[in-house]
C-alpha cells in the first residue's frame, strides 16, 4: 500500500491539508471529494482516515489556521507603540501579503467557512466579527487623535478588507505587476485615503 510522502519537517497530516487547500480552492469545498484528495496524496481513500477524522476537520484546520494568524498579528500590532495610522499600515501590509503569498488558504477561509459545523461555525463567525471590531477600534483611535479623516470606522474597515480581497483578480491576471508593486500601490491608495 502506498504511503503519503512527507518532506523533512512535515507530517502526513500537513501533506493532506496542503493538498486539501488546493482541491478546495479548485473545486469548492462542497464539490471536493475525499477520493480525489486521496488520489492527490497517492493513497486509498480509506487510508486518509488514519490521519484525519473527516473532510470537515480539514476545512476547520484551514479556516482556523488562517484566522489565528490574523488574530495573533493584530494582537502584536495593538500592543505596539506605533501611531494608529502606522498600525493600520502594518495590518494592511499583512493582509496584502497573506493574499499574495497564501492566497488559496485565505480564499478558502474567506469563502468556504460557512460550511463549518457548529460549534466551530459560530466560533469562526464570532472571531471574524471581533477581528473587524478590533481593526475598527484602531481606525477610531486615529480619528480621535486627528490622524484619520472623520469617517465611520466600521465602514472603512469593510471597504479596506474588500479592497484587499480584490487581490483575487490580480492572481487571475495574465499581465500583472509584481506583488511588491501591488502592495505599495494599495498602501498608497488605501492609507493615503484614510489620512487627514
Amino acid at each position: 500500500m502506498a504511503r503519503i510522502r512527507t518532506g523533512k519537517d512535515g507530517s502526513r497530516k500537513e501533506v493532506i491539508v496542503k493538498a486539501a487547500v488546493t482541491l478546495f480552492y479548485e473545486k469548492g469545498y462542497k464539490a471536493a471529494s475525499m477520493r480525489e484528495l486521496a488520489e492527490r496524496v497517492g493513497v486509498e481513500a480509506a487510508s486518509l482516515y488514519n490521519h484525519i477524522r473527516s473532510k470537515t476537520e480539514l476545512l476547520h484546520d484551514i479556516c482556523f489556521n488562517v484566522a489565528n494568524a490574523f488574530w495573533e498579528h493584530i494582537h502584536v500590532v495593538e500592543l505596539s507603540d506605533a501611531r494608529p495610522i502606522e498600525k493600520l499600515e502594518t495590518l494592511l501590509r499583512f493582509h496584502i501579503r497573506q493574499m499574495i503569498n497564501n492566497f488559496e488558504e485565505v480564499y478558502i477561509s474567506d469563502r468556504e467557512w460557512r460550511y463549518l459545523a457548529d460549534p466551530y461555525l459560530s466560533n469562526f463567525h464570532n472571531q471574524r466579527r471581533n477581528y473587524r471590531k478590533r481593526f475598527a477600534a484602531i481606525v477610531q483611535q486615529g480619528i480621535d487623535n486627528g490622524e484619520i479623516n472623520k469617517i465611520d470606522a466600521s465602514t472603512s474597515v469593510l471597504i479596506v478588507l474588500h479592497a484587499v480581497s480584490g487581490i483575487e483578480s490580480w492572481h487571475r491576471s495574465k499581465f500583472k505587476i509584481s506583488g511588491e508593486e501591488l502592495e505599495e500601490h494599495m498602501i498608497t491608495i488605501l492609507i493615503d485615503g484614510l489620512k487627514k
